[in-house]
């Protein structure tokens, strides 16, 4: 009895001390084989590089750099695990499987030393040209008794009757210039008829002053015998654009009666976009279509770019001379206009038709081979190389060109990627770039 007592207590002895050692004896044994692995080198220990953690970054926006996955800050897209490579250097290269490549859609394309050729849409209208509108007005007092073009849009030529206007001024005056033809030839001596003479020049003089034509004083010398009415002709054929008087109506000197537009041109007032600038230039030429002639082009040169820019609606008004000699453009006409330009560096225009050539700095149709004048406003001619056009230009004279699609804006500054030569996986490199004006699908580098 006393044995299995003594027993029992042994027994209850051992499960005690087993229940306090065992969880003492795991933990030696896990601090154990936790330890990392040393090695002794000349007395110095090395640790085993730690793992470096996994990045997560954005397939457009590679310069986020996240520990965890999300959406990206920027572009709000799923971020992707950033795998570095052996060949990356540092945050500006990024480093894209060919899968990922491919599931992204990513294109590479050459950067160009080329022509940036540009295509500048825009709208215009048809309006009078404003150096061929004569204004007629009264040139003494009097009454418009007989109105002959009496509505506004009235086709004349030159030399029609507009109207007749009784003048007591005229009545005077065309007594004095009979008389003096009388007196001038009844004169007989050579002193006096050359005095008179000079009389008789005044007279007629006064006539014409009065807008009375040669022939018109001719035949009031032939008949001697005075007009109670003066005629007013037309001064040029056009459409009568400005009628400001009424029959019936008393005239004082000076009055505007006519005005009188010549439709053999017409100007087309376009407007540009601020950013189309770059591309327009003086004597340009531009084509353009309306819709009441279709299927017909129409051709002119740039005359005018103004030098104020609209502040509120942040346009340039353009002028452009096109020659109507079949007036089959009329004013109120809309038209959908484009100039193709060729731009080298320095926004010099390439042009080979141009290039060499004068230009009259009044009127950009005329244009000539060598030095000169302007057959219409006598001015020198101007060479063609001071309004920024030259002949087609060398490879190296080109400007560098890099796709719209591939330019990153962050604020103020541009950058491309650019892929790096690699053997196993496509690497890009970030640059900050300069950048120039769009040219249709690219832009031109400045620098960078």
């Amino acid at each position: 009895m006393q044995k299995k007592n003594t027993l029992r207590r042994i027994l209850s002895f051992v499960k005690k001390t087993a229940f306090i050692l065992l969880p003492l004896i795991f933990f030696f044994a896990g601090w154990w084989f936790a330890q990392p692995s040393q090695k002794s080198d000349g007395g110095h220990v090395k640790q085993a590089d730690e793992e470096e953690p996994q990045l997560w970054t954005c397939s457009m926006h590679p310069q986020i750099r996240q520990p965890q996955p999300g959406p990206c800050p920027i572009c709000g897209m799923n971020l992707i695990p950033h795998t570095v490579s052996k060949h990356e250097g540092g945050l500006r290269k990024v480093t894209i499987s060919e899968d990922s490549a491919a599931l992204l859609d990513l294109r590479v394309s050459p950067v160009l030393q080329a022509p940036a050729n540009v295509n500048v849409q825009m709208f215009g209208k048809i309006d009078y040209d404003e150096r061929k509108i004569v204004t007629t007005t009264a040139r003494m007092g009097g009454r418009l008794d007989r109105l002959y073009a009496d509505f506004t849009g009235t086709m004349v030529s030159k030399g029609d009757a507009l109207g007749e206007i009784y003048s007591p001024d005229l009545i005077l005056a065309q007594h004095t210039l009979i008389h003096s033809k009388k007196e001038w030839q009844k004169a007989k001596s050579a002193t006096e008829r050359k005095r008179l003479l000079r009389t008789l020049e005044s007279a007629r003089e006064k006539m014409r002053l009065l807008n009375l034509s040669d022939d018109q004083i001719a035949a009031i010398e032939l008949l001697e015998k005075p007009s109670n009415y003066i005629t007013i002709l037309a001064p040029q054929t056009g459409v009568v654009v400005n009628l400001n008087v009424k029959e019936g109506q008393y005239l004082k000197t000076g009055d505007v009666l006519f005005g009188i537009a010549d439709l053999t041109s017409v100007w087309l007032k376009m407007e540009a976009y601020e950013s189309d600038l770059p591309w327009l230039r003086y004597a340009q030429q531009v084509s353009f279509n309306v819709e009441a002639i279709p299927g017909k082009t129409f051709h002119g040169r740039i005359a005018f770019i103004d030098p104020q820019l609209d502040p509120q609606r942040r346009i340039v008004k353009v002028r452009v001379n096109v020659d109507n000699q079949k007036r089959l453009l009329k004013p109120g006409m809309f038209a959908n206009a484009s100039v193709k330009a060729k731009v080298a560096m320095n926004g010099r225009v390439l042009d080979a038709d141009l290039a060499g050539k004068w230009i009259s700095p009044m009127h950009p149709e005329i244009v000539k081979s060598g030095p000169g004048s302007c057959d219409l406003c006598g001015m020198p001619l101007i060479p063609a190389e001071e309004f920024g056009f030259i002949a087609p230009s060398l490879p190296s004279e080109n400007p560098l060109l890099v796709p719209a699609s591939a330019v990153l804006r962050t604020g103020k500054r541009a950058v491309v990627y650019v892929r790096l030569p690699a053997e196993n996986e496509p690497i890009f490199e970030g640059r900050e770039i300069v950048l120039g004006s769009r040219a249709g699908d690219f832009f031109i580098v400045l620098g960078g």
